[in-house]
C-alpha cells in the first residue's frame, strides 16, 4: 500500500512538472492533483524534494535491473540514457531548480554498478581498491559527459552520445585492468 500511495504522488509530481517548474509545485499541488491529504504525504516523505530523491533513486533502480543482459558496456549505456531521457522532464527540473549534485549523485548510483557489473565480468585479477580506482575514474568521465548533454537539454539521441563514447573508450576498461594487474604482477617480482 506505501508503495502504491509513493507512486501516486511520484505520477502527481511529474504531471504537474509538465505545467510549471518544480519551484513553483507545492506539497498541496501534489496532494490535490493525487487525490490524498497533506498528512499522507508527510507520512512518506518530509517535502517535496525527499519525493523527488526517493523518484530518482527508484529510477536509479529500476534502470539497472536488466542491464546483466547486456553485452557490452556501451549498450548498457545507451539504455541508461534513454531512460534518462525518458525522465526528461523530472532530471531537467531537477538540474535547473534544486541543484546539479542531485542529478550527479542520481547518475553515480546507476553508473556505479554498471561499471562495476562490466569490470567483473573481464575476469582480470586486479585488487579491489584498483577496480574502484578504475570504476570512479570511468563514472566520472561519464557523469561529467551526461550532465552536458542533461544541460544542453538532452537533444543529443542516447545512441549517437555512446557511439561517440564508445570511440574514445573502445577497450579501455579492459586494458586499464590489464595495466593495473601487469603493474601487480611487476611490484610482486621486484619486491
Amino acid at each position: 500500500m506505501a508503495q502504491t500511495t509513493k507512486r501516486a504522488l511520484e505520477a502527481s509530481l511529474k504531471k504537474l512538472l509538465l505545467r510549471k517548474p518544480l519551484n513553483k509545485i507545492t506539497i498541496n499541488d501534489i496532494t490535490e492533483d493525487c487525490g490524498v491529504n497533506r498528512m499522507t504525504f508527510y507520512y512518506h516523505f518530509k517535502d517535496i524534494y525527499d519525493l523527488v530523491d526517493w523518484i530518482l533513486v527508484e529510477d536509479a533502480t529500476e534502470a539497472l535491473e536488466g542491464h546483466q543482459d547486456f553485452e557490452t558496456w556501451s549498450d548498457a549505456f545507451r539504455d541508461m540514457l534513454e531512460k534518462v531521457q525518458a525522465n526528461r522532464v523530472l532530471v531537467l527540473n531537477v538540474y535547473r531548480s534544486i541543484s546539479r549534485e542531485q542529478v550527479e549523485q542520481y547518475l553515480y548510483k546507476m553508473l556505479d554498478p554498471l561499471l562495476r557489473m562490466f569490470i567483473e565480468r573481464e575476469n582480470i585479477p586486479v585488487q579491489e581498491e584498483d577496480k574502484q580506482f578504475i570504476i570512479d575514474f570511468y563514472k566520472y568521465a561519464l557523469v561529467g559527459m551526461v550532465l552536458e548533454w542533461v544541460r544542453r537539454d538532452m537533444k543529443t539521441e542516447p545512441a549517437v552520445m555512446v557511439e561517440r563514447m564508445g570511440r574514445m573508450l573502445q577497450g579501455d576498461l579492459r586494458r586499464a585492468l590489464c595495466r593495473l594487474a601487469s603493474n601487480k604482477i611487476h611490484l610482486e617480482q621486484d619486491g
